[in-house]
């Protein structure tokens, strides 16, 4: 289940939305696009270019709409040699001169955007598109034992490119594991 949770800067709870159409409506008002797309059926063991095959069509029809000129898939399960270097490397928080996209196939990851003076913590699962515009601070939490697949969606040759803001506000808001636990599995 999809999830948007609202804090203030120091942490403090300000409401949460669980029903998919009104995430979509709350994240819009912030330039956010949030959608619900069709996965479909993909082995875990799947290379990159046997997902990047099976949703050529989907691909060539947000290329048309954003000129994407490059795309990968981020798969990170608990065994991934670096996930604890990832995880802390995606928990800092930073923005990109690109907008941020991405098509969850499988799993669960969290992305929290800082804007203005609130934390919007939309935890993304199998079926979720986001795309986080350029210049927002955000920052991603795959939890301590992650388990996602992701079309990553890129407009830059470079790829991902982050510019970090040196904020550590990503230890005062609840991460994805609190999240999930508090507020998915109740």
């Amino acid at each position: 289940m999809s999830l948007l949770v609202i804090y203030d800067e120091k942490g403090n709870f300000l409401g949460a939305e669980k029903e998919h159409t009104k995430i979509s409506e709350d994240l819009e008002k912030l330039g956010v696009i949030f959608q619900r797309w069709r996965t479909k059926s993909i082995q875990k063991e799947a290379l990159q270019e046997d997902i990047l095959e099976a949703y050529r069509d989907e691909i060539e029809n947000i290329n048309r709409t954003f000129n994407f000129v490059s795309m990968d898939v981020a798969s990170i399960t608990p065994d991934h040699p670096k996930k604890d270097e990832l995880r802390n490397m995606f928990l800092k928080e930073h923005t990109h001169s690109d907008f941020e996209v991405r098509f969850f196939i499988d799993g669960v990851g969290s992305f929290y955007l800082h804007i203005k003076d609130k934390v919007y913590a939309v935890v993304c699962e199998k079926g979720d598109f986001i795309s986080v515009p350029a210049g927002v601070r955000h920052w991603f939490d795959m939890g301590k034992t992650p388990f996602f697949k992701a079309i990553r969606f890129f407009s830059i040759p470079e790829g991902w490119v982050a510019n970090f803001t040196g904020s550590d506000i990503s230890k005062i808001i609840p991460d994805h594991d609190s999240l999930v636990s508090s507020w998915l599995k109740s």
